[in-house]
């Protein structure tokens, strides 16, 4: 990790990148999570680990994004990105932003995201290639365009009505599904020129893009009485530390597993 800049990009590239794209990285780099989890405490809930990558090209955003279910560390998100697709661990192109609050899918899955912005994307993005065990495709969208779905109106969008947008909307779509342990869940759709962005995924950029350009996005992210935020992640810790409670009353330590941080542990859960 030496050589990945932490919770910044040098200014010799920033001034390098638009105006705008100046303006997202700076809140991001200045963002602070509502909540952090250890996830050295926490062994009896499923965490992933998620890598939000983000470059420039022609003076607007575009985002990539890898996801494993392992860890929540910032250096295994970076190797588990060489391993999908070959990122360069070692790049001096790949600079840590932030990290984001925890999330939580339909199935309780615990994801918690690390930004990084990928500058001189010209010389990393050609050489980066699939894992044929862990990724179908590599490709990229407009960032923006998770707050204005327009934004993606120029891009090679997938056939509608074909295997991957069988969908009557033009460029999203949700469904708002019941859960048995949050109510109900909306699942967002964005057509891409690939597979839709959706799911745990769209979420995550969602919020990503909320926080960079500092507005909110065209669509309603939350179905009613969805609950937001951190609310569902620790619902999904209590639910687990009374499972666990149930099956062992006295299991020792689980009261430091089911607890949390705040802004003050940013630092150390990215390094």
């Amino acid at each position: 990790m030496s050589s990945i800049s932490t919770l910044s990009v040098p200014s010799e590239i920033l001034k390098d990148v638009s105006e705008k794209t100046r303006a997202c990285l700076t809140r991001l780099s200045a963002h602070e999570p509502e909540l952090i989890i250890d996830p050295t405490v926490h062994a009896h809930t499923s965490l992933a680990a998620v890598l939000v990558l983000l470059y420039e090209d022609a003076g607007a955003l575009r985002v990539l994004l890898t996801t494993r279910a392992k860890t929540m560390h910032c250096s295994v998100k970076l190797r588990e990105a060489y391993e999908e697709i070959e990122l360069p661990l070692k790049s001096p192109h790949v600079h840590v932003l932030c990290t984001l609050r925890p999330f939580v899918s339909a199935s309780r899955l615990i994801v918690g995201p690390v930004v990084a912005f990928l500058s001189a994307p010209a010389e990393v993005i050609p050489n980066l290639k699939a894992s044929e065990t862990e990724v179908d495709q590599i490709f990229s969208h407009p960032f923006e365009a998770l707050l204005n779905s327009e934004l993606a109106q120029g891009e090679p969008l997938v056939e509608k009505g074909g295997e991957h947008w069988a969908y009557d909307e033009e460029l999203h779509n949700f469904r708002d599904i019941p859960t048995a342990w949050l109510g109900v869940y909306r699942l967002h759709r964005f057509r891409t020129s690939h597979s839709p962005l959706k799911g745990l995924t769209a979420e995550v950029l969602l919020e990503t893009a909320e926080i960079a350009y500092g507005r909110e996005s065209s669509v309603e992210r939350w179905a009613p009485d969805q609950p937001r935020g951190a609310t569902s992640v620790k619902m999904v810790l209590e639910a687990a530390r009374r499972a666990i409670t149930a099956e062992t009353p006295a299991a020792k330590g689980w009261e430091h597993a089911a607890s949390v941080s705040g802004p003050a542990a940013t630092q150390e859960a990215a390094a």
